[in-house]
Protein backbone atom coordinates (compact mmCIF):
# COMPACT_ATOMS: atom_id res chain seq x y z
CA UNK A 1 0.00 0.00 0.00
CA UNK A 2 1.23 3.84 -1.26
CA UNK A 3 -0.07 6.91 0.73
CA UNK A 4 -1.25 7.53 -2.93
CA UNK A 5 -4.05 4.55 -1.95
CA UNK A 6 -5.73 6.87 -0.02
CA UNK A 7 -7.12 8.67 -2.75
CA UNK A 8 -8.31 5.30 -4.58
CA UNK A 9 -10.04 4.16 -1.57
CA UNK A 10 -11.02 8.08 -0.56
CA UNK A 11 -13.78 6.92 1.84
CA UNK A 12 -11.16 4.89 4.54
CA UNK A 13 -10.36 8.27 5.68
CA UNK A 14 -12.81 10.82 4.25
CA UNK A 15 -14.13 13.47 6.67
CA UNK A 16 -18.43 12.93 5.86
CA UNK A 17 -20.97 16.22 6.76
CA UNK A 18 -24.68 15.39 6.92
CA UNK A 19 -27.03 18.05 6.49
CA UNK A 20 -30.47 18.87 5.36
CA UNK A 21 -30.98 21.38 2.45
CA UNK A 22 -34.39 22.85 4.28
CA UNK A 23 -32.68 23.59 7.11
CA UNK A 24 -28.89 24.57 6.23
CA UNK A 25 -29.04 28.07 4.84
CA UNK A 26 -31.92 30.31 3.36
CA UNK A 27 -30.57 32.43 0.45
CA UNK A 28 -34.37 33.36 -0.95
CA UNK A 29 -36.00 34.31 2.40
CA UNK A 30 -38.86 32.06 2.48
CA UNK A 31 -38.03 30.18 6.05
CA UNK A 32 -36.62 27.53 4.04
CA UNK A 33 -32.89 26.09 3.54
CA UNK A 34 -32.60 25.81 -0.07
CA UNK A 35 -29.30 24.79 -3.14
CA UNK A 36 -28.47 28.71 -3.04
CA UNK A 37 -27.75 29.16 0.27
CA UNK A 38 -26.10 25.40 0.92
CA UNK A 39 -23.49 26.60 -2.18
CA UNK A 40 -23.10 29.87 -0.24
CA UNK A 41 -21.69 27.99 3.22
CA UNK A 42 -19.41 25.34 1.37
CA UNK A 43 -16.61 27.18 1.96
CA UNK A 44 -17.13 27.04 5.99
CA UNK A 45 -17.43 22.89 5.06
CA UNK A 46 -13.99 23.37 3.17
CA UNK A 47 -12.38 25.46 5.76
CA UNK A 48 -13.50 22.62 8.63
CA UNK A 49 -11.77 19.69 6.70
CA UNK A 50 -15.19 17.97 5.09
CA UNK A 51 -14.44 16.26 2.05
CA UNK A 52 -17.42 14.45 1.91
CA UNK A 53 -21.02 16.17 2.18
CA UNK A 54 -23.63 13.77 2.22
CA UNK A 55 -27.47 15.03 1.83
CA UNK A 56 -30.41 14.20 3.45
CA UNK A 57 -33.37 14.12 0.77
CA UNK A 58 -33.96 16.53 -1.34
CA UNK A 59 -36.31 15.12 -3.67
CA UNK A 60 -40.38 16.13 -4.31
CA UNK A 61 -42.26 15.17 -1.25
CA UNK A 62 -45.12 15.08 0.40
CA UNK A 63 -43.23 16.33 3.46
CA UNK A 64 -44.79 13.77 6.13
CA UNK A 65 -41.62 12.59 7.24
CA UNK A 66 -39.37 14.98 7.08
CA UNK A 67 -38.33 14.64 2.85
CA UNK A 68 -38.11 10.21 3.27
CA UNK A 69 -41.69 10.10 1.77
CA UNK A 70 -40.57 10.82 -1.54
CA UNK A 71 -43.38 11.78 -4.61
CA UNK A 72 -40.30 11.63 -7.32
CA UNK A 73 -36.99 9.58 -7.32
CA UNK A 74 -35.75 12.02 -10.60
CA UNK A 75 -36.63 15.21 -8.82
CA UNK A 76 -35.32 18.08 -6.90
CA UNK A 77 -38.31 19.85 -4.01
CA UNK A 78 -38.77 22.83 -5.99
CA UNK A 79 -38.91 24.45 -2.51
CA UNK A 80 -35.10 23.61 -2.29
CA UNK A 81 -34.21 24.87 -6.22
CA UNK A 82 -34.06 22.41 -9.20
CA UNK A 83 -31.64 20.41 -10.56
CA UNK A 84 -29.58 22.74 -12.52
CA UNK A 85 -29.07 24.34 -8.44
CA UNK A 86 -28.02 20.99 -7.70
CA UNK A 87 -25.07 20.21 -10.40
CA UNK A 88 -23.74 23.93 -9.61
CA UNK A 89 -23.41 22.63 -5.99
CA UNK A 90 -21.68 19.47 -6.94
CA UNK A 91 -19.66 21.43 -9.11
CA UNK A 92 -18.59 24.33 -6.37
CA UNK A 93 -17.78 21.71 -3.98
CA UNK A 94 -16.01 19.65 -6.23
CA UNK A 95 -13.74 22.34 -6.36
CA UNK A 96 -13.41 23.03 -2.73
CA UNK A 97 -12.24 19.05 -2.71
CA UNK A 98 -15.70 17.93 -1.48
CA UNK A 99 -17.65 14.93 -3.17
CA UNK A 100 -21.14 14.77 -2.91
CA UNK A 101 -23.25 12.22 -2.08
CA UNK A 102 -27.44 11.69 -1.32
CA UNK A 103 -29.95 9.47 0.60
CA UNK A 104 -31.03 6.60 -1.32
CA UNK A 105 -34.21 6.11 -0.29
CA UNK A 106 -36.08 2.97 -1.41
CA UNK A 107 -37.81 0.89 0.57
CA UNK A 108 -40.93 2.99 0.24
CA UNK A 109 -42.37 6.08 -1.32
CA UNK A 110 -44.84 8.82 -0.44
CA UNK A 111 -48.92 7.66 -0.81
CA UNK A 112 -48.87 10.62 -3.25
CA UNK A 113 -46.32 9.17 -5.98
CA UNK A 114 -47.58 8.16 -8.83
CA UNK A 115 -46.75 4.60 -8.46
CA UNK A 116 -48.56 4.33 -5.64
CA UNK A 117 -52.03 5.96 -6.91
CA UNK A 118 -51.70 3.52 -9.79
CA UNK A 119 -51.71 0.74 -7.72
CA UNK A 120 -54.54 1.64 -5.97
CA UNK A 121 -56.85 2.00 -9.06
CA UNK A 122 -57.39 -1.32 -9.48
CA UNK A 123 -55.84 -4.85 -8.36
CA UNK A 124 -54.92 -5.45 -12.05
CA UNK A 125 -52.98 -2.10 -12.52
CA UNK A 126 -49.57 -2.76 -13.90
CA UNK A 127 -48.64 -0.43 -11.04
CA UNK A 128 -49.82 -3.16 -8.34
CA UNK A 129 -46.92 -5.28 -8.05
CA UNK A 130 -44.66 -1.91 -7.33
CA UNK A 131 -45.97 -2.52 -3.64
CA UNK A 132 -46.88 -5.29 -1.43
CA UNK A 133 -50.20 -6.25 -1.02
CA UNK A 134 -52.01 -8.60 0.76
CA UNK A 135 -56.31 -10.25 -0.17
CA UNK A 136 -56.97 -11.63 3.51
CA UNK A 137 -57.11 -9.94 6.62
CA UNK A 138 -53.13 -9.74 8.44
CA UNK A 139 -52.62 -11.00 12.16
CA UNK A 140 -51.59 -7.94 14.73
CA UNK A 141 -48.37 -6.73 14.04
CA UNK A 142 -48.12 -4.33 16.86
CA UNK A 143 -44.44 -6.00 17.59
CA UNK A 144 -42.96 -4.65 13.74
CA UNK A 145 -44.01 -1.19 13.68
CA UNK A 146 -40.73 0.91 13.51
CA UNK A 147 -42.62 3.97 14.85
CA UNK A 148 -44.38 2.44 17.73
CA UNK A 149 -46.49 5.55 18.87
CA UNK A 150 -47.52 6.37 15.13
CA UNK A 151 -48.80 2.96 14.12
CA UNK A 152 -50.34 -0.12 15.34
CA UNK A 153 -49.30 -2.22 13.03
CA UNK A 154 -47.37 -2.94 9.53
CA UNK A 155 -50.78 -3.66 7.29
CA UNK A 156 -53.43 -0.70 6.47
CA UNK A 157 -56.89 -1.37 4.69
CA UNK A 158 -57.37 0.53 1.52
CA UNK A 159 -60.68 1.42 0.77
CA UNK A 160 -60.63 1.08 -3.29
CA UNK A 161 -59.75 -2.50 -3.54
CA UNK A 162 -60.29 -3.53 -0.30
CA UNK A 163 -57.05 -4.71 0.25
CA UNK A 164 -54.07 -4.23 2.64
CA UNK A 165 -51.08 -2.64 1.95
CA UNK A 166 -47.65 -2.76 3.87
CA UNK A 167 -45.94 -0.14 5.59
CA UNK A 168 -43.18 -0.76 8.01
CA UNK A 169 -42.60 2.82 8.61
CA UNK A 170 -45.79 4.79 8.68
CA UNK A 171 -48.59 4.04 6.65
CA UNK A 172 -48.45 6.86 4.45
CA UNK A 173 -45.11 5.49 3.35
CA UNK A 174 -46.20 2.16 1.62
CA UNK A 175 -43.56 -0.57 0.76
CA UNK A 176 -41.82 -0.99 -2.54
CA UNK A 177 -41.55 -4.45 -3.51
CA UNK A 178 -38.07 -5.12 -4.42
CA UNK A 179 -39.25 -8.74 -5.60
CA UNK A 180 -40.44 -7.35 -9.10
CA UNK A 181 -37.70 -7.00 -11.51
CA UNK A 182 -39.32 -3.87 -12.31
CA UNK A 183 -39.40 -2.05 -9.36
CA UNK A 184 -35.47 -2.83 -9.35
CA UNK A 185 -34.74 -1.65 -12.57
CA UNK A 186 -36.02 1.47 -11.31
CA UNK A 187 -33.93 1.94 -8.26
CA UNK A 188 -31.34 1.51 -10.69
CA UNK A 189 -32.05 4.06 -13.30
CA UNK A 190 -32.31 6.50 -9.91
CA UNK A 191 -29.11 6.26 -9.22
CA UNK A 192 -27.56 5.88 -12.28
CA UNK A 193 -29.48 9.36 -13.11
CA UNK A 194 -27.75 10.49 -10.12
CA UNK A 195 -24.23 9.84 -10.06
CA UNK A 196 -24.56 10.84 -14.27
CA UNK A 197 -25.34 14.73 -12.66
CA UNK A 198 -22.16 14.41 -10.58
CA UNK A 199 -22.81 12.02 -7.25
CA UNK A 200 -20.22 10.30 -5.71
CA UNK A 201 -22.69 7.86 -3.90
CA UNK A 202 -25.56 7.36 -1.85
CA UNK A 203 -26.55 6.61 1.93
CA UNK A 204 -28.60 3.67 1.28
CA UNK A 205 -31.44 4.01 3.56
CA UNK A 206 -32.54 0.99 5.85
CA UNK A 207 -31.24 -1.39 4.08
CA UNK A 208 -31.98 -4.57 5.56
CA UNK A 209 -35.70 -3.39 4.98
CA UNK A 210 -35.88 -2.61 1.41
CA UNK A 211 -33.45 -5.87 0.02
CA UNK A 212 -36.71 -7.85 2.40
CA UNK A 213 -38.70 -8.87 -0.65
CA UNK A 214 -35.96 -9.42 -3.11
CA UNK A 215 -35.56 -13.41 -3.92
CA UNK A 216 -39.52 -13.78 -2.42
CA UNK A 217 -41.00 -14.36 -5.99
CA UNK A 218 -39.57 -18.30 -6.20
CA UNK A 219 -39.46 -17.32 -10.47
CA UNK A 220 -37.28 -14.64 -10.21
CA UNK A 221 -34.05 -14.20 -11.49
CA UNK A 222 -32.63 -13.08 -7.48
CA UNK A 223 -32.10 -16.16 -5.60
CA UNK A 224 -30.66 -14.37 -2.56
CA UNK A 225 -31.78 -10.31 -1.29
CA UNK A 226 -27.73 -9.63 -1.24
CA UNK A 227 -27.84 -10.45 -4.94
CA UNK A 228 -29.63 -7.37 -5.42
CA UNK A 229 -27.33 -5.33 -3.37
CA UNK A 230 -24.69 -6.97 -4.93
CA UNK A 231 -26.00 -6.46 -8.07
CA UNK A 232 -26.81 -2.40 -7.14
CA UNK A 233 -23.35 -1.88 -6.24
CA UNK A 234 -21.80 -3.35 -9.47
CA UNK A 235 -24.27 -1.58 -11.48
CA UNK A 236 -22.56 1.47 -9.86
CA UNK A 237 -19.39 0.42 -10.21
CA UNK A 238 -19.27 0.21 -13.77
CA UNK A 239 -21.32 3.89 -13.83
CA UNK A 240 -18.22 5.79 -11.89
CA UNK A 241 -15.56 3.61 -10.30
CA UNK A 242 -14.92 5.35 -6.95
CA UNK A 243 -18.76 6.08 -5.92
CA UNK A 244 -19.50 4.46 -2.73
CA UNK A 245 -22.75 2.65 -0.79
CA UNK A 246 -22.59 3.93 3.01
CA UNK A 247 -25.49 1.66 4.19
CA UNK A 248 -27.59 1.83 7.20
CA UNK A 249 -27.42 -1.43 8.58
CA UNK A 250 -27.95 -1.39 12.31
CA UNK A 251 -27.73 -4.88 13.24
CA UNK A 252 -25.25 -7.04 15.66
CA UNK A 253 -21.97 -7.63 14.29
CA UNK A 254 -22.57 -10.76 13.08
CA UNK A 255 -25.46 -10.16 10.24
CA UNK A 256 -23.86 -6.59 10.03
CA UNK A 257 -20.93 -8.21 8.15
CA UNK A 258 -22.49 -9.97 5.38
CA UNK A 259 -23.56 -6.41 4.21
CA UNK A 260 -20.50 -5.35 3.09
CA UNK A 261 -20.66 -9.09 0.55
CA UNK A 262 -17.72 -10.62 1.83
CA UNK A 263 -20.35 -13.53 3.32
CA UNK A 264 -18.32 -13.74 6.27
CA UNK A 265 -15.02 -14.94 4.62
CA UNK A 266 -13.01 -11.82 4.24
CA UNK A 267 -9.66 -11.38 6.86
CA UNK A 268 -9.48 -7.57 6.36
CA UNK A 269 -5.78 -7.94 4.40
CA UNK A 270 -5.43 -6.35 1.13
CA UNK A 271 -5.01 -9.75 -0.42
CA UNK A 272 -8.47 -11.17 0.81
CA UNK A 273 -11.90 -10.13 -1.03
CA UNK A 274 -12.87 -7.04 -1.95
CA UNK A 275 -16.21 -5.24 -0.49
CA UNK A 276 -19.25 -6.49 -3.36
CA UNK A 277 -22.00 -4.60 -1.77
CA UNK A 278 -21.71 -1.74 0.37
CA UNK A 279 -18.68 0.34 0.88
CA UNK A 280 -19.39 1.62 4.49
CA UNK A 281 -21.52 0.70 7.17
CA UNK A 282 -22.30 2.62 10.08
CA UNK A 283 -20.92 1.08 13.69
CA UNK A 284 -24.17 1.53 15.36
CA UNK A 285 -23.19 -0.98 18.03
CA UNK A 286 -20.07 0.88 18.54
CA UNK A 287 -21.95 4.36 19.10
CA UNK A 288 -24.18 2.88 21.53
CA UNK A 289 -21.33 1.23 23.78
CA UNK A 290 -19.77 4.12 23.58
CA UNK A 291 -22.59 6.19 25.27
CA UNK A 292 -22.75 3.62 27.75
CA UNK A 293 -19.52 4.27 28.47
CA UNK A 294 -20.09 7.56 29.21
CA UNK A 295 -22.35 7.26 31.45
CA UNK A 296 -20.10 4.84 33.56
CA UNK A 297 -16.79 6.53 33.13
CA UNK A 298 -15.59 3.48 32.09
CA UNK A 299 -14.09 3.03 28.83
CA UNK A 300 -14.82 -0.74 29.42
CA UNK A 301 -18.20 -1.56 26.90
CA UNK A 302 -16.57 0.95 23.92
CA UNK A 303 -13.26 -1.60 24.08
CA UNK A 304 -15.09 -4.65 23.69
CA UNK A 305 -17.49 -3.58 20.94
CA UNK A 306 -14.17 -2.34 19.10
CA UNK A 307 -12.40 -5.88 19.87
CA UNK A 308 -15.96 -7.64 18.82
CA UNK A 309 -15.93 -5.76 15.15
CA UNK A 310 -15.44 -8.70 12.76
CA UNK A 311 -12.80 -8.47 10.09
CA UNK A 312 -13.60 -6.67 6.69
CA UNK A 313 -12.71 -6.29 3.27
CA UNK A 314 -10.25 -4.15 2.49
CA UNK A 315 -11.62 -1.70 0.92
CA UNK A 316 -14.46 -1.33 3.20
CA UNK A 317 -14.88 0.78 6.00
CA UNK A 318 -16.76 1.11 9.55
CA UNK A 319 -18.10 4.83 9.65
CA UNK A 320 -18.37 6.12 13.43
CA UNK A 321 -20.50 8.94 14.75
CA UNK A 322 -21.51 10.83 17.74
CA UNK A 323 -25.05 11.00 16.85
CA UNK A 324 -26.92 11.09 13.53
CA UNK A 325 -30.38 12.87 12.11
CA UNK A 326 -32.78 10.27 13.80
CA UNK A 327 -33.01 9.54 17.47
CA UNK A 328 -29.95 8.21 18.95
CA UNK A 329 -31.53 4.28 19.51
CA UNK A 330 -30.12 2.74 22.22
CA UNK A 331 -31.70 -0.76 21.19
CA UNK A 332 -28.56 -2.91 21.30
CA UNK A 333 -28.02 -2.72 24.60
CA UNK A 334 -30.18 -4.43 27.24
CA UNK A 335 -32.81 -3.01 29.04
CA UNK A 336 -30.95 -2.06 32.15
CA UNK A 337 -27.92 -0.71 29.87
CA UNK A 338 -30.33 1.21 28.44
CA UNK A 339 -31.84 2.95 31.79
CA UNK A 340 -28.49 3.69 32.63
CA UNK A 341 -27.63 5.96 29.58
CA UNK A 342 -30.81 7.50 29.84
CA UNK A 343 -30.57 8.37 33.20
CA UNK A 344 -27.12 10.02 33.07
CA UNK A 345 -28.42 11.74 29.00
CA UNK A 346 -31.85 11.76 28.88
CA UNK A 347 -33.77 11.26 32.46
CA UNK A 348 -36.84 13.03 31.00
CA UNK A 349 -39.64 10.85 29.39
CA UNK A 350 -39.86 14.20 26.78
CA UNK A 351 -36.09 13.66 26.00
CA UNK A 352 -36.32 9.72 25.14
CA UNK A 353 -38.21 8.42 22.26
CA UNK A 354 -39.99 4.74 21.03
CA UNK A 355 -38.43 3.46 24.32
CA UNK A 356 -35.21 2.88 22.66
CA UNK A 357 -33.50 6.17 21.67
CA UNK A 358 -32.90 9.83 23.26
CA UNK A 359 -34.00 12.99 20.92
CA UNK A 360 -30.93 15.07 22.31
CA UNK A 361 -28.16 17.05 21.20
CA UNK A 362 -24.47 16.10 22.82
CA UNK A 363 -23.23 19.10 24.59
CA UNK A 364 -26.84 19.40 26.76
CA UNK A 365 -26.62 15.69 27.26
CA UNK A 366 -23.32 16.58 28.70
CA UNK A 367 -24.90 19.74 30.59
CA UNK A 368 -22.66 21.87 27.90
CA UNK A 369 -19.19 20.83 29.99
CA UNK A 370 -16.40 21.72 27.58
CA UNK A 371 -14.10 19.20 28.34
CA UNK A 372 -16.68 16.57 28.53
CA UNK A 373 -17.54 17.86 25.16
CA UNK A 374 -14.33 18.02 23.30
CA UNK A 375 -12.84 14.59 24.50
CA UNK A 376 -15.89 13.06 22.93
CA UNK A 377 -15.38 14.35 19.37
CA UNK A 378 -11.52 13.80 19.78
CA UNK A 379 -12.44 9.94 20.41
CA UNK A 380 -14.99 10.42 17.66
CA UNK A 381 -12.16 11.17 14.96
CA UNK A 382 -9.29 8.71 16.82
CA UNK A 383 -11.94 5.54 16.60
CA UNK A 384 -10.67 3.20 13.75
CA UNK A 385 -13.12 4.57 10.95
CA UNK A 386 -14.56 7.12 9.10
CA UNK A 387 -15.77 9.81 10.96
CA UNK A 388 -19.27 11.26 10.45
CA UNK A 389 -20.41 14.52 11.72
CA UNK A 390 -24.46 15.92 11.60
CA UNK A 391 -24.16 19.79 10.79
CA UNK A 392 -23.91 22.14 13.48
CA UNK A 393 -21.89 19.51 15.59
CA UNK A 394 -19.12 21.65 15.03
CA UNK A 395 -19.92 24.74 16.98
CA UNK A 396 -21.81 22.55 19.73
CA UNK A 397 -25.75 23.29 18.92
CA UNK A 398 -28.35 22.16 21.47
CA UNK A 399 -31.71 20.47 20.66
CA UNK A 400 -35.20 22.12 20.89
CA UNK A 401 -37.78 19.59 22.42
CA UNK A 402 -40.34 21.86 21.55
CA UNK A 403 -40.15 20.15 18.13
CA UNK A 404 -42.45 17.14 17.46
CA UNK A 405 -40.09 13.59 17.75
CA UNK A 406 -36.80 13.37 15.81
CA UNK A 407 -37.42 17.23 14.46
CA UNK A 408 -35.45 17.93 18.01
CA UNK A 409 -32.08 17.80 16.62
CA UNK A 410 -32.99 19.30 13.08
CA UNK A 411 -33.05 22.95 14.05
CA UNK A 412 -32.06 24.98 12.00
CA UNK A 413 -27.90 25.79 11.06
CA UNK A 414 -26.96 28.52 13.80
CA UNK A 415 -24.51 31.30 11.89
CA UNK A 416 -24.63 34.49 13.35
CA UNK A 417 -26.20 35.65 16.58
CA UNK A 418 -28.58 37.90 14.58
CA UNK A 419 -32.46 37.05 14.34
CA UNK A 420 -33.00 33.00 13.24
CA UNK A 421 -29.49 32.51 13.95
CA UNK A 422 -28.73 34.18 10.61
CA UNK A 423 -29.95 31.55 8.67
CA UNK A 424 -33.29 33.13 7.58
CA UNK A 425 -34.65 36.86 7.34
CA UNK A 426 -38.01 35.53 7.10
CA UNK A 427 -40.67 35.81 9.83
CA UNK A 428 -39.42 33.11 12.75
CA UNK A 429 -43.25 31.94 12.19
CA UNK A 430 -42.38 30.63 8.84
CA UNK A 431 -38.91 28.90 10.01
CA UNK A 432 -38.75 25.04 8.65
CA UNK A 433 -38.51 24.70 12.56
CA UNK A 434 -37.70 26.66 16.26
CA UNK A 435 -33.96 27.27 16.52
CA UNK A 436 -33.30 26.13 20.05
CA UNK A 437 -33.35 28.56 23.30
CA UNK A 438 -31.62 28.78 26.37
CA UNK A 439 -27.77 28.14 26.50
CA UNK A 440 -27.88 26.71 23.11
CA UNK A 441 -29.71 29.99 21.77
CA UNK A 442 -28.01 31.81 18.24
CA UNK A 443 -26.65 34.44 20.79
CA UNK A 444 -24.89 31.90 22.68
CA UNK A 445 -23.99 29.57 19.98
CA UNK A 446 -22.96 30.27 16.26
CA UNK A 447 -20.51 29.87 13.41
CA UNK A 448 -19.17 33.64 12.98
CA UNK A 449 -18.31 33.95 16.97
CA UNK A 450 -16.41 30.45 16.99
CA UNK A 451 -14.55 31.69 13.48
CA UNK A 452 -13.25 34.83 15.24
CA UNK A 453 -12.19 32.86 18.66
CA UNK A 454 -9.06 30.37 18.47
CA UNK A 455 -10.52 27.99 21.41
CA UNK A 456 -14.21 27.64 20.09
CA UNK A 457 -15.41 24.69 19.76
CA UNK A 458 -15.58 25.06 15.92
CA UNK A 459 -11.39 25.67 16.11
CA UNK A 460 -10.81 22.45 18.11
CA UNK A 461 -13.25 20.06 15.47
CA UNK A 462 -11.29 22.30 12.55
CA UNK A 463 -7.61 20.76 14.20
CA UNK A 464 -9.04 17.20 14.66
CA UNK A 465 -10.68 17.49 11.12
CA UNK A 466 -7.27 18.48 9.67
CA UNK A 467 -5.14 15.88 12.28
CA UNK A 468 -7.47 13.20 11.16
CA UNK A 469 -6.89 13.59 7.29
CA UNK A 470 -2.90 13.88 7.88
CA UNK A 471 -2.86 10.22 10.45
CA UNK A 472 -4.04 7.64 7.34
CA UNK A 473 -3.29 5.14 10.10
CA UNK A 474 -6.63 6.25 11.93
CA UNK A 475 -8.63 5.43 8.69
CA UNK A 476 -6.49 2.38 7.10
CA UNK A 477 -4.74 1.03 9.96
CA UNK A 478 -4.58 -2.36 12.33
CA UNK A 479 -5.77 -1.14 15.60
CA UNK A 480 -5.16 -2.31 19.14
CA UNK A 481 -6.35 -1.88 22.59
CA UNK A 482 -3.62 -1.40 24.50
CA UNK A 483 -3.65 -2.77 28.05
CA UNK A 484 -3.15 -0.52 30.91
CA UNK A 485 -4.77 -0.46 34.45
CA UNK A 486 -6.96 2.75 33.85
CA UNK A 487 -10.97 1.74 33.69
CA UNK A 488 -11.41 5.39 32.85
CA UNK A 489 -9.42 5.14 29.83
CA UNK A 490 -9.20 4.06 26.11
CA UNK A 491 -5.88 3.86 24.54
CA UNK A 492 -5.36 2.83 21.09
CA UNK A 493 -2.36 2.19 18.95
CA UNK A 494 -2.94 2.60 15.02
CA UNK A 495 -0.66 1.33 12.59
CA UNK A 496 -0.03 1.41 9.04
CA UNK A 497 3.11 1.16 7.02
CA UNK A 498 5.79 3.10 8.74
CA UNK A 499 3.46 5.08 10.92
CA UNK A 500 2.03 4.48 14.13
CA UNK A 501 -0.18 6.21 16.45
CA UNK A 502 -1.43 6.44 20.37
CA UNK A 503 -4.56 7.56 21.09
CA UNK A 504 -6.00 7.97 24.10
CA UNK A 505 -9.09 9.05 26.00
CA UNK A 506 -10.27 9.51 29.41
CA UNK A 507 -14.03 9.12 30.29
CA UNK A 508 -13.67 10.60 33.85
CA UNK A 509 -13.36 13.63 35.35
CA UNK A 510 -10.72 12.59 37.69
CA UNK A 511 -7.01 13.08 36.48
CA UNK A 512 -4.93 9.80 35.71
CA UNK A 513 -1.75 8.91 34.86
CA UNK A 514 -1.62 6.53 32.38
CA UNK A 515 1.49 3.50 32.29
CA UNK A 516 1.82 2.48 28.42
CA UNK A 517 4.07 -0.64 27.56
CA UNK A 518 4.92 0.31 23.55
CA UNK A 519 7.06 -2.47 23.02
CA UNK A 520 10.08 -2.18 21.32
CA UNK A 521 10.00 1.36 19.25
CA UNK A 522 12.99 2.78 16.88
CA UNK A 523 16.31 4.25 19.16
CA UNK A 524 15.40 7.54 19.73
CA UNK A 525 11.63 7.38 19.08
CA UNK A 526 9.61 9.96 20.84
CA UNK A 527 5.48 10.35 21.53
CA UNK A 528 4.48 13.83 19.45
CA UNK A 529 1.48 15.22 20.73
CA UNK A 530 -0.36 16.22 17.72
CA UNK A 531 -3.09 18.58 19.43
CA UNK A 532 -0.76 20.34 21.97
CA UNK A 533 2.62 21.25 22.42
CA UNK A 534 3.35 18.32 25.26
CA UNK A 535 5.59 15.54 23.91
CA UNK A 536 6.44 12.31 25.69
CA UNK A 537 9.74 10.55 25.93
CA UNK A 538 9.27 6.60 26.30
CA UNK A 539 11.99 4.47 27.84
CA UNK A 540 14.41 2.58 26.14
CA UNK A 541 11.80 -0.45 26.06
CA UNK A 542 8.72 1.47 25.16
CA UNK A 543 7.68 2.02 28.53
CA UNK A 544 5.89 5.57 28.95
CA UNK A 545 4.37 7.53 31.50
CA UNK A 546 0.85 9.81 29.69
CA UNK A 547 -1.01 12.27 32.00
CA UNK A 548 -4.23 13.18 30.90
CA UNK A 549 -6.40 15.85 32.72
CA UNK A 550 -10.08 14.92 33.98
CA UNK A 551 -11.71 14.01 29.90
CA UNK A 552 -8.15 14.40 28.99
CA UNK A 553 -7.28 13.31 25.40
CA UNK A 554 -4.24 12.66 23.43
CA UNK A 555 -2.84 11.93 20.29
CA UNK A 556 0.91 10.81 19.81
CA UNK A 557 2.34 9.55 17.11
CA UNK A 558 5.68 7.23 17.46
CA UNK A 559 8.20 9.10 15.35
CA UNK A 560 12.10 8.59 15.16
CA UNK A 561 15.11 10.98 14.23
CA UNK A 562 14.94 8.90 10.95
CA UNK A 563 11.41 9.72 10.32
CA UNK A 564 10.22 11.53 7.09
CA UNK A 565 7.10 12.67 8.16
CA UNK A 566 6.11 15.90 8.95
CA UNK A 567 4.85 16.81 12.82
Amino acid sequence: MRISDTGDLWWKNAVIYCLDVETFMDWDDDGIGDFAGLVQRLDHLADLGVTCLWLMPFYPTADRDDGYDITDFLGVDPRLGDVGDLVELIRTANDRGIRVIADLVVNHTSDRHPWFTASRSSTDDPYRDFYVWRADKPPPTKDEVIFPDQEGGIWTKDDRTGEWYRHRFYRHMPDLNTANPLVRDAIAKSMGYWVQLGLSGFRVDAVPFFLGDAAANPSDEIEDPHDFLRALRSFLSRRTGDSILMGEVNLPFAEQRLYFGDDGEGDGSESGPSSSELTLQFDFNGMQAMYLSLARHDAGPLAASLEARPPIPHDAQWATFVRNHDELTLDKLSEDERQEVFAAFGPEEDMQLYGRGLRRRLPPMLGGDPRHVRMVYSLLFALPGTPVLFYGEEIGMGENLAADGRLAVRTPMQWTSGPNGGFSRAPARRLSGPVPGDGYAPEHVNVADQRRDPDSLLTFVRLLAHRYRECPELGWGDVDVLDQPEASVLALRSTWQEASMVTLHNLSPDPVVVPLALGELPEGARLVDLLDADDVEPDPDGKAEVRLDGYGYRWLRVTHPGSRRLL
